[in-house]
């Protein structure tokens, strides 16, 4: 399917609702989709985040090609191009959740009054508590909790634009938000309230060693700080993500990583 898509995507401009071939191609990469048989990224071998472009392509066609039609959950109407999702095998599914069709929940997943976007990727054991959002193409892997509030972005355009990563054993915080195609290191946790992009620097608290931006290192706990920075106007903080310490194992130790937290005068 890769190549078709591909070829659709070069003469994508005149296309419509009207192409029906194109609309049955792209109807069935998203149904890959939907049932986690492809997906939009992945880490390789190598630890490199790897974007399968002809994936995104198809996403972004389904809006020009899908018909919008209403949709009906119990007494409440929607009107949208995407569906919902209909499928969820082994999925526990909180009532107020939302998942669109294109997104993937791994058995074991719990979603909680939560939201997550086309592309999306949800795997084994993983929480997605009250009002956590996972955005377009966004790939959260096993058992991570996404605490309640927390905002992972979505990306779509570019094609090539690497999407959210947050690795196997991580624990993201209240009202945190991880978005522009920052990740989220194996075992890594982040408390409450933390903001991290791509382009946030981040500091080891020991050493004071700058570490590479946009990522929460493995096994770190990390928490939201800022840094001062000079302007024509004067002196301001930025924001920037604090290493405190690392953990020895990668479970969800919640009182461990509480007493951790607290006494820094933050909570999870």
């Amino acid at each position: 399917m890769q190549h078709e898509i591909e070829a659709l995507w070069e003469r994508r401009n005149g296309m419509s609702e009207n192409d029906l071939q194109a609309r049955g191609l792209v109807t069935e990469v998203i149904d890959e989709l939907d049932r986690g048989k492809i997906r939009v990224a992945e880490v390789g071998i190598d630890g490199e985040v790897v974007v399968h472009e002809w994936v995104k392509q198809a996403i972004l066609l389904s809006f020009r090609l899908l018909n919008i039609a209403d949709g009906e959950v119990g007494p409440f109407a929607y009107r949208d191009r995407i569906p919902l999702k209909k499928t969820f095998d082994g999925v526990r599914v909180i009532p107020g959740a939302i998942a669109r069709w294109g997104s993937y929940c791994a058995p074991g997943v719990v979603l909680m009054p939560s939201f997550v976007n086309i592309g999306g990727y949800v795997d084994e054991g993983t929480m997605v508590d009250t009002w956590a959002t996972v955005g377009s193409c966004a790939q959260i892997g096993k058992r991570v909790h996404l605490s309640g509030g927390v905002g992972i972005g979505g990306v779509l355009e570019p094609p090539n634009a690497v999407p959210v990563i947050v690795e196997d054993d991580a624990f993201i915080g209240s009202r945190s938000m991880v978005v522009d195609g920052a990740r989220v290191r194996r075992g890594a946790k982040l408390g409450a309230g933390c903001i991290l992009t791509a382009s946030t620097h981040v500091f080891d608290a020991e050493t004071g060693e700058e570490l590479p931006r946009g990522e929460a290192p493995e096994r770190s706990v990390c928490v939201g700080s800022s840094r001062m920075k000079s302007f024509p106007g004067g002196e301001f903080g930025m924001p920037c993500l604090l290493v405190l310490r690392y953990l020895e194992g990668t479970e969800h130790d919640k009182l461990q990583l509480n007493d951790v937290l607290r006494r820094h005068g933050v909570s999870m």
